[in-house]
């Protein structure tokens, strides 16, 4: 069913799940720096950060028969007790990581937050405009494969799951709507189609689901936490950094992730850098896979804001893509700067926390909290995984 205007009732847990790369972190940096005047209007919106990953995170992929699964999901515990004492107020609960769920998370996850009164809200945008997102995004954190070689394993390589098997669980959307809508009630499902070309309307919509004043929500000044994107070289130095990191059998996480992409992110690239392009071939069964899902999910009978058929349409003059000729200066020297400095902040942080969890081990459990005990409980697997080793070698 489609409509253009709803809102909530008072006690309902508006719960965001994303997807990855909907507009996500736009619009919750929007929920964070309105805190207070949310709840000028009897909106809270959970947990004390920008989104709720930690607790999402926990819910979604923690194993429950581990010391750390454990320790982890008493954050979860600790986030659905903040949100019961919201009481009769509205909710506003937002991270992609929820997408991660599978069928029986997500019922666990509409069960902390008190069974009746939960409602999910799925924003969407086209799936040609989400590949090249999170294609880059996969690099980010580590991944060793060029675009078409990515684009190849994800539609035309059966069953689709190499190089990234989490891709089409979060993005595949008919069946990420029907695994929220199995736990809260198709009533209980929103789909908001996301518009590029009107970036504030994502704004708009949701302070109509929560009943807030138009212009409540608004982009935050500067960068804020925005998720940059890198141009088509860019990208490309991180893919060949993580290659070699991988022969040399190195960790190729925190000091790419947060060294390196962010430092390069600082650097302006010329107007003429190209940008990641999909090929022909993969906008056709993109826009394939795309009418497939939208087919599927008028059929399902959730509410839907916005219109479908956007979801299906493919880019407007598709060009071949351009492979990079080389790697600016400038980039690359952005790229070392930034992984020498997280190889010495990483070296400090790791110090600093050695010397806090032995000042923490040393506390009654019941004067740490949850978080502390996730990071001693993490230490001592650590511990034990190096004696092991040590031993079996």
């Amino acid at each position: 069913m489609s409509e253009d205007r709803f809102t909530v009732a008072p006690g309902t847990r508006l719960l965001h799940i994303g997807p990855h790369k909907t507009g996500t972190t736009a619009l919750q940096g929007a929920f964070h720096q309105a805190r207070e005047e949310l709840a000028r209007h009897g909106v809270v919106y959970a947990g004390k950060g920008r989104q709720a990953k930690e607790p999402a995170a926990a819910i979604t992929t923690a194993d429950p028969l581990t010391e750390a699964g454990v320790a982890k999901r008493a954050l979860w515990d600790v986030f659905c007790a903040e949100v019961a004492e919201a009481g009769d107020r509205r909710v506003a609960i937002s991270s992609e990581f929820f997408s991660q769920a599978d069928a029986d998370a997500a019922q666990a996850v509409v069960k902390g937050l008190g069974g009746t009164g939960v409602h999910v809200v799925v924003t969407l945008r086209p799936l040609h405009r989400i590949l090249p997102s999170h294609w880059q995004q996969y690099v980010k954190h580590g991944l060793c494969e060029s675009y078409d070689e990515w684009l190849d394993g994800m539609l035309r390589k059966p069953p689709y799951e190499k190089p990234t098997p989490d891709f089409w669980h979060r993005q595949r959307h008919d069946a990420l709507l029907t695994r929220w809508a199995d736990a809260v009630g198709l009533d209980n499902v929103t789909v908001v189609v996301v518009n590029d070309a009107e970036p504030l309307r994502l704004f708009r919509v949701f302070e109509e689901l929560l009943g807030l004043p138009e212009g409540t929500l608004l982009p935050e000044e500067g960068d804020g936490g925005a998720n940059r994107s890198l141009t088509h070289s860019q990208t490309e130095l991180v893919v060949r950094l993580n290659r070699r990191l991988r022969e040399l059998e190195l960790p190729r996480g925190k000091v790419v992730r947060e060294g390196v992409v962010p430092q390069m992110q600082a650097y302006k690239p010329s107007s003429g850098e190209p940008r990641i392009t999909t090929p022909a071939w993969a906008e056709t069964a993109a826009a394939e896979v795309a009418a497939e899902m939208v087919a599927n999910i008028s059929a399902l009978g959730v509410r839907v804001i916005g219109d479908l058929s956007t979801l299906t349409r493919r880019a407007d003059g598709t060009a071949e893509p351009t492979a990079p000729a080389g790697i600016p200066t400038a980039a690359a020297v952005e790229a070392v700067l930034g992984g020498i400095r997280a190889g010495s902040a990483l070296a400090s942080s790791r110090q600093a926390e050695r010397s806090y969890s032995d000042a923490i081990e040393n506390r009654p459990v019941r004067k740490v909290t949850a978080q502390d005990l996730l990071r001693v409980v993490a230490r001592r697997a650590r511990r034990r995984l190096r004696r092991r080793t040590r031993f079996s070698g």
